[in-house]
């Protein structure tokens, strides 16, 4: 069967470094055709006009536990995935990997299993953000569910991952020798969080294979002039990348600024988004633009991923194309993803039409229109 051709003209294309007018965007089935003049379009290609919209990689988002009333550690359900994935791809996310802050070993194993018993279409693996954290920087987290990392407890919990954690958030300061070779065995992507650690501390454990930092800034040591803490060492790293949480909320905008300056093409957005809930561990509130716990501590963000990007644009002066790069090639780069995060031919056909105005004109998920 012959695959349909569709071509997405008369938008301005950015794809990794490069953007382009005039040109046409054109998918075949699944997979991306290529860009090519719009004057080269294939003649049985079925011309979308897309009004002078943006056109861009598919969002990727390597933190997300939610969306709506669905927050998936307290529903642990495939049901509660599929909704969640719905909901993202309506706003043009169409990567990304489902997250669970600390929970105890058998609420992870449950949503370990639930996720391996899932036929996933967007969503790329598990991120758990715990639970080998440091208590003092422990956030919304409880306290009572921070253990220090063991190679038993490790084997325990993953013993059944069969490859569906792809991600786990930890204190360099609280988890051993032993047990970061274990992680880094399972090709887990570490990434240094919700830590207290020193600048020396900091760069021991991004030397020993931790290779990015979570939500920089937050609920992490503090940048001090006689000890620059986490953040001193995901800046002087050269090759550690770090998550930011772009809402004015969570991280002033001038902080976002200098982590930028400082960063450059290391610095990749998170939503970090929760969802309404009201059960369970994590009873997230919604207050005006993000959430808290009952006893009001900041507990996520109520952020998409395209008004992240515009949030990057209007309020910290990074241009455009490098916003959107921020949520594409950089977070699919370092999660090892080509066919993802990038417009290349060959590449899954997952992409984004927004407006001037930063609002979703449509999402294309694998070559098909995402539908409400």
């Amino acid at each position: 069967m012959e695959k349909k051709k569709v071509a997405l003209v008369n938008g301005h294309i950015f794809n990794t470094d490069n953007s382009f007018s005039n040109h046409a965007l054109v998918m075949e089935g699944e997979k991306i055709s290529g860009i090519c003049p719009v004057s080269a379009v294939p003649a049985e290609a079925e011309r979308i006009d897309v009004a002078g919209a943006n056109i861009c990689p598919g969002l990727v988002d390597l933190q997300v536990y939610g969306s709506g009333d669905d927050l998936f550690s307290a529903e642990l359900t495939t049901e509660s995935i599929a909704r969640i994935e719905r909901r993202l791809l309506l706003q043009g996310c169409t990567s990304f990997v489902l997250t669970l802050a600390t929970n105890t070993i058998p609420v992870f194993k449950e949503a370990i299993r639930v996720f391996n018993n899932y036929l996933s279409q967007s969503v790329l693996g598990l991120h758990l953000e715990g639970p080998f954290l440091h208590p003092q920087k422990r956030g919304a987290h409880p306290s009572e569910l921070i253990v220090q990392s063991s190679v038993e407890l490790i084997s325990n919990l993953l013993e059944e991952d069969h490859g569906a954690v792809k991600m786990m958030t930890i204190a360099p300061e609280q988890v051993d020798e032993d047990s970061l070779t274990v992680l880094l065995e399972r090709s887990i992507l570490l990434s240094a969080g919700h830590s207290a650690a020193t600048f020396e501390q900091g760069i021991q454990g991004f030397n020993r294979g931790i290779k990015a930092a979570t939500h920089l800034w937050n609920a992490m040591s503090a940048f001090h002039h006689r000890d620059t803490g986490l953040p001193g060492a995901v800046f002087r790293h050269p090759e550690v990348a770090a998550s930011i949480i772009v809402d004015g909320i969570h991280v002033d905008f001038q902080a976002v600024k200098i982590a930028k300056e400082l960063m450059g093409r290391r610095l990749f957005l998170i939503t970090d988004a929760v969802a309404t809930c009201t059960k369970g561990i994590y009873q997230h509130v919604l207050h005006a633009d993000h959430y808290v716990l009952p006893n009001g501590t900041l507990s996520g963000s109520a952020l998409s991923l395209l008004h992240a990007i515009r949030n990057c644009v209007q309020h910290v002066d990074i241009p455009l194309d490098e916003a959107i790069r921020m949520a594409t090639c950089y977070p699919a780069t370092l999660i090892g993803r080509s066919d993802i995060g990038n417009l290349e031919a060959g590449t899954l056909a997952n992409v984004l039409v927004f407006d001037a105005d930063f609002n979703v004109h449509s999402v294309y998920f694998k070559g098909a229109k995402v539908t409400a």
